[in-house]
């Protein structure tokens, strides 16, 4: 990366973002709250596991079809939510381990979006499964769903201005006003 205008080509990827971003970067990934946050993500998605494959069959198959469904897709939205955990986690350990450089984790694709609230099912509380699901689901479902939005504000924090600025970099800018210029002096 030149160190003089903080842009870098790499992959087709312009960044346009200065060493005072990357230097944030590289202070998040080496700090005591990326390290325990690493671990819990991590020995979350190992205890969910040990629990679907486990206790959590068992308890499933102790369930009413109604129930069984609402099991089925509500341990489908926890794994789905653990694995965007991880491998946020992991391309941050990535950055970290100078494996990935600052403008391939900037990515857009390694950003993390808050979840939807469209689906009946998933906008209803947790406390209205408390009666038909096991508690030690609706435990990691809750548990989860903290971790993810502390992380999404995580994300929004380290790579919030990235988005922000997309199509809307200084270097766009100064693009547009050569080509205005241009105009004028062809």
């Amino acid at each position: 990366m030149n160190e003089n205008t903080g842009r870098t080509q790499m992959n087709n990827i312009v960044d346009t973002l200065g060493p005072q971003a990357e230097e944030r970067l590289k202070e998040f990934t080496a700090s005591e709250l990326f390290a325990k946050t690493f671990r819990e993500g991590m020995d979350m998605v190992e205890e969910t596991a040990a629990y679907l494959d486990g206790p959590g069959r068992q308890d499933s198959k102790k369930l009413g079809r109604n129930d069984a469904l609402v099991y089925a897709s509500q341990s489908m939205r926890l794994t789905t939510r653990l694995m965007q955990v991880a491998s946020w986690l992991l391309v941050q350990r990535a950055l970290k381990e100078g494996e990935m450089t600052g403008a391939e984790a900037r990515a857009e694709k390694y950003r993390l979006v808050p979840e939807r609230e469209t689906d009946s099912d998933y906008a209803k509380p947790l406390s209205k499964y408390a009666a038909s699901l096991p508690a030690l689901l609706l435990d990691l479902l809750a548990r989860s769903e903290k971790l993810y939005e502390r992380i999404v504000r995580l994300d929004r924090s380290l790579y919030g201005s990235i988005n922000a600025q997309h199509g809307n970099t200084v270097a766009d800018q100064i693009s547009r006003l050569e080509a205005a210029f241009s105009k004028f002096s062809g």
